[in-house]
Parts: structure tokens; C-alpha cells; sequence
């Protein structure tokens, strides 16, 4: 979530199945303001845990009224040709403003988003990032990609662009799941690790690992896998930690 304390507004990124209890906390952190659906929604793409949450704000549960979603083209086209996702246009649940790669949206006069795309498995949308940009400091949320080599730019030189990065945590490594990994690519802890390890302490501080299968052992903090990662310097999102920009 990005809450735009002098403007009183919130903004949630991604519509997950659990947008119910996290649009109520986020909207709970802006005491100047008792909305309970946020200012908008940034969907980075069509998979199941990314965007499916808009049904909660459809005729059989919220019945919002314009709320506006960001979506690129295709996904925008996903959602306006396609049910339930239609209906909540044509009931006017959602307003839905088309972003483009790589051009920033400026949130306030001191915040701007900006969606850039990256390598995902796009069967029914193009897959985006995005740069979050305050006064002072900036972040990179990047919560699915296939793998850092396929993407057009050099994460490293990325994150040292920034204060935070919150990268793609999904698996640790290649053993996590009896299945075929390259069916679900997503860069391993370790591979992440292995591409930062001859970087700076300053610069492994920025990533913060987010976005962790049930299956991922750091999910738990006491975990050793976890605890060894930490005393190199990366660091774990935890819900309800505030970063500010």
C-alpha cells in the first residue's frame, strides 16, 4: 500500500483474494480520512493472486461505486472483455485508467508512479513493475518475473537506483515443490543471492523479499534458511511495516 499522508489519500497495489483485510488496514493507517476503499488499485497483472480481489468490490459484495483501478492495455482488455470482470465496469464498480510503460503518474506533486514492464508468463496480460517515487526516497516493487536475466534491464544496477526494492521471494530454490519449476518461473531466493553476493552490505540492505509460496521456509522468521539470509544483510517484508519516501 502507498498512503499519501498530506493529501489524506491510499493507494493499494495489487487486488489480491485477501483485499478485504488489507484495503481495512491500509485505509485504518489514514486517520484524516474514514473512506474505506482506497484511492486506487495498481494491478500488475492476470494471475489469480493479483487481481482477483476486484470481486469484492462487485454488486454481490461492496458495490463500490467508480473506484479506480491502473491497468496496462491487455489487462484492461482482459477485464473489459471478459465476466465477472465486465460487470464490474459496466456497473461502474470500477474505473479503469490505462497506463503505458515506463510513463509516470503523478499522484500528488510529491509522489509518481511509474510501471515498466518485465518477462512473466503473460497468457492473459502484460506483467509490470513498478518505481514508487516520494520526496526524499524511492522504491521498486516487483513481485513477479520470471527470472532477472530475461529482463531488458540489470537488477543490480536497479536496486542501486533506489531506498527499497521488494522483489519476487516466491521459492527458495529449486527442491521447494514436486513439480516442473519451469512451468511457474520465478528467480529462486538463492539465484537472487547469487547475483548480489559480491555487492556491497549498503546495497543488499534495499531488497526486501516479498511475495513467498506457502511452501518457502523463510516465510518463518525463526527459520535458519531465513536467519542466514538476514545476517548477509537482505531483508524479509513483514505486514505492517512502514517504509517512508
Amino acid at each position: 500500500g502507498l498512503i499519501d499522508v498530506p493529501n489524506s489519500k491510499s493507494y493499494l497495489f495489487e487486488a489480491t483474494p485477501d483485499i478485504v483485510p488489507q484495503m481495512k488496514k491500509l485505509t485504518g493507517f489514514n486517520k484524516q480520512n474514514d473512506d474505506e476503499i482506497a484511492n486506487g488499485i495498481f494491478l500488475t497483472h492476470a494471475h489469480i493472486g493479483h487481481y482477483t480481489g476486484l470481486m469484492f468490490l462487485g454488486k454481490e459484495a461492496m458495490d463500490a461505486k467508480n473506484t479506480v483501478v491502473y491497468a496496462m492495455p491487455r489487462m484492461k482488455e482482459y477485464l473489459v472483455n471478459n465476466g465477472p470482470w465486465s460487470q464490474l465496469i459496466i456497473r461502474e464498480n470500477i474505473k479503469i485508467n490505462e497506463m503505458e510503460n515506463e510513463k509516470s503518474i503523478p499522484l500528488s506533486n510529491k509522489i509518481k508512479v511509474t510501471p515498466f514492464l518485465v518477462p512473466h508468463r503473460d497468457e492473459f496480460s502484460e506483467t509490470v513493475g513498478y518505481k514508487i517515487e516520494g520526496t526524499k526516497k524511492s522504491a521498486l516493487f516487483i513481485p513477479d518475473i520470471d527470472k532477472w536475466q530475461k529482463w531488458s534491464r540489470n537488477i543490480i544496477e536497479e536496486v542501486k537506483k533506489v531506498d527499497y526494492a521488494f522483489v519476487d521471494a516466491t521459492f527458495l530454490n529449486q527442491k521447494e515443490v514436486k513439480r516442473a519449476m519451469t512451468e511457474v518461473p520465478h528467480p529462486f531466493i538463492e539465484e537472487t543471492v547469487n547475483l548480489f553476493k559480491n555487492e556491497s552490505r549498503s546495497t543488499k540492505n534495499k531488497i526486501i523479499f516479498i511475495h513467498f509460496n506457502h511452501t518457502n521456509p523463510t516465510l518463518q522468521t525463526d527459520a535458519i534458511e531465513r536467519k542466514n539470509l538476514e545476517k548477509l544483510g537482505y531483508n524479509f517484508a513483514s505486514e505492517g511495516d512502514n517504509y517512508e519516501l
